[in-house]
């Protein structure tokens, strides 16, 4: 964004700049050059006037002395031609050799016209020398004519030095334009890079970050005040959800250690042929000791990192679908395991057994009596999977992409009561251990989900 403001600001300053630049250079080059030709013209009058008496007298004593004074003074030679063209002097050895332009002139003026000026030029080094040529009239008869030779190099370096100090302001005028658009831009920019830090710092988890109201331009205060009131929200909701999730699994730890207590005292009443069913029920009061346990740590703020330990997928697998064999009966609908040997994943056994919860959960609600459900264990070229594939109504291949979104529901199935949460959890849990969730469609219809688990390495 920086960049866009420079030149945004930086473009239009220097189009002005090099247009007011431009415009001043060729006013300075123009004024230097008329003010020069303005003095030759003055000086070479003054000179037709002398030149006029000595041409009637025949003496050009005085006139030879003005002239060697003023080439000596200004370094400018004149010359004055009698009416036939050719240098007039006394001393015909410092009689000077005319060039062809200037010969041309002076036959323009031994005819009664006088020279134009020369047309002023834009470049410094476009000024070059050039001859005045002014006739001598005695009552209306040309009898001579003026030649004068001034050298450029005074006025040439008067429009060097105008240049020189037009391009030093220039550059001064840049350097002053990109220290403002510096600032300006800090100015305006420092709002956006708190709100940056900001974010950053409730993304860390530190809800109580906030900008100061008097930050940058007053056209974004309205943005801070907002973005305030978003940040409180934010904490207020965050607060409140870290609140009910400590209460939840606070007050769920009393009934559930009440109820596995329970068990153990109706264990002791029971012969040995339920000890499968209380091991079960043991083992089911534990993971949800664990599913407890890591609510309350996140609750508390602690955001444990999940276990990665290699763990057997279809031992796994085996488990769940004991635990859910009841379930599913009641529905009357079948669970069926399909395994071949250990699958061996390094990830964690908590957060795998929750999202095939979810996905064996949905798999029974939308099942319809009579079918069978085929839980899956097996090896891939990217890892291993856990599939789940039931028989119920499925989805079109447009909507398998919501899936796994939060509360989507397919409108095949909104009459049958869910909150479309099963597989967005799923989706989550797994992604906290670098895996994922794959929804397709089953040849003969209904849904096939595939957990995809990494691989333990081969040791």
């Amino acid at each position: 964004m920086r960049k866009r403001l420079f030149i945004v600001f930086l473009v239009p300053l220097t189009a002005v700049l090099l247009l007011l630049g431009g415009a001043y250079g060729w006013t300075a080059s123009r004024g230097v050059q008329q003010s020069f030709y303005t003095q030759q013209v003055g000086d070479i009058g003054t000179f037709v006037t002398s030149a006029r008496q000595a041409l009637l007298s025949g003496s050009a004593e005085v006139l030879d002395g003005e002239l060697r004074r003023y080439h000596e003074l200004y370094g400018t030679r004149v010359t004055v031609v009698d009416r036939s063209g050719r240098p007039w002097s006394p001393q015909q050895g410092d009689a000077p050799v005319l060039d062809d332009a200037t010969a041309n002139k002076v036959q323009l003026a031994l005819s009664g016209r006088r020279s134009d000026l020369p047309e002023p030029v834009l470049l410094p080094w476009q000024f070059a020398e050039q001859s005045l040529v002014e006739p001598i009239f005695d009552q209306g008869d040309v009898i001579g004519a003026v030649v004068m030779s001034a050298s450029v190099e005074a006025p040439r370096a008067e429009i060097v030095r105008q240049w020189i100090l037009l391009g030093i302001v220039s550059v001064i005028a840049i350097g002053i334009g990109l220290l403002v658009v510096l600032g300006l831009a800090r100015w305006v920019l420092r709002p956006v890079h708190r709100v940056d830090e900001a974010m950053e710092a409730i993304e860390r988890g530190d809800m109580e970050a906030r900008i100061a109201d008097d930050t940058g331009p007053p056209e974004l205060h309205r943005m801070i005040l907002l973005f305030n009131r978003m940040a409180e929200e934010i904490e207020r909701v965050v607060s409140r959800q870290q609140e009910f999730a400590l209460n939840a699994s606070h007050e769920l730890r009393n009934p559930l250690s009440a109820l596995l207590l329970r068990v153990e005292s109706l264990a002791t009443g029971l012969d040995r042929g339920w000890d499968g069913e209380v091991e079960a029920t043991r083992e089911e009061g534990r993971r949800m000791t664990r599913i407890l346990d890591t609510l309350l740590s996140f609750a508390r703020g602690a955001d444990p990192a999940p276990l990665r330990d290699p763990i057997d997928l279809a031992a796994l697998a085996e488990r769940r679908v004991a635990a859910w064999r009841d379930a599913a009966a009641a529905k009357g609908v079948a669970l069926r395991l399909h395994v071949e040997g250990p699958v061996r994943s390094r990830t964690d056994e908590t957060i795998a057994e929750s999202a095939l919860d979810a996905v064996m959960d949905n798999a029974v609600k939308f099942s319809p009596a009579g079918t069978v459900i085929d839980v899956t264990a097996s090896r891939a070229e990217s890892g291993c999977e856990l599939s789940v594939r039931d028989h119920g109504p499925g989805l079109p291949e447009e909507e398998l992409a919501h899936a796994t979104d939060r509360h989507w529901r397919s409108d095949r199935t909104r009459a049958i009561p869910g909150t479309g949460l099963g597989l967005a959890i799923a989706t989550d849990l797994l992604a906290s251990v670098d895996a994922g969730v794959r929804v397709e469609a089953a040849d003969g219809g209904g849904l096939r989900v595939v957990l995809m688990l990494p691989a333990a390495e081969a040791r």
